[in-house]
């Protein structure tokens, strides 16, 4: 579980950190870097409806585990974007992408009995980076420093939008 943490309170952190480079975004384009970087986690609907299940309910050979690649990425993110106002979709699309981005870096900096991370580019490559052998995903230290980092950016935050209102007082 500190491994889905530690995407969320990272997308949060970037999310919020573009929100004080570009002033036309605000909390809910930050909940949409949020969301994007839990997609590729998506893949854990298998939980609920296995492989297995599913195969058999449409006749054919079935694989919930594309959906954590790029590739899964791409069709979960556009999918999403769809959800939005027209307007937004460009904006949103990118928003997404940014905490796509973000989770499959996290997941090649983990370590892995065989060394290897998952094949992130399939179905176009079958390359397995080399892990970086950071951090294994069931370590709650990830999270820790996630933590640390979101409530910095939460207390600038807060004070960024509380200066306003004592300088008219």
């Amino acid at each position: 579980m500190a491994d889905v943490l530690t995407h969320v309170l990272v997308g949060y952190v970037i999310g919020t950190l573009l929100t004080f480079r570009v002033e036309s975004l605000g909390q809910a384009h930050v909940a949409l870097v949020v969301i994007g970087a839990l997609s590729p986690d998506f893949v854990k609907i298998q939980l609920l409806f296995p492989d297995g299940f599913v195969a058999w309910t449409l006749g054919v050979p079935f694989s919930w585990s594309p959906l954590h690649t790029v590739a899964g990425s791409v069709l979960v993110i556009g999918l999403g974007s769809l959800l939005v106002a027209p307007a937004q979709r460009k904006r949103a699309l990118a928003l997404l992408a940014v905490g796509a981005l973000s989770h499959h870096v996290l997941d090649l900096l983990l370590l892995t009995p065989t060394g290897e991370s998952y094949a992130v580019f399939w179905p176009l490559l079958e390359y397995r980076f080399p892990s970086a052998d950071l951090y294994l995903s069931s370590d709650r230290w990830p999270a820790v420093v996630a933590g640390c980092c979101a409530l910095v950016v939460w207390l600038v935050d807060r004070s960024r939008t509380a200066a306003p209102e004592t300088a008219h007082e």
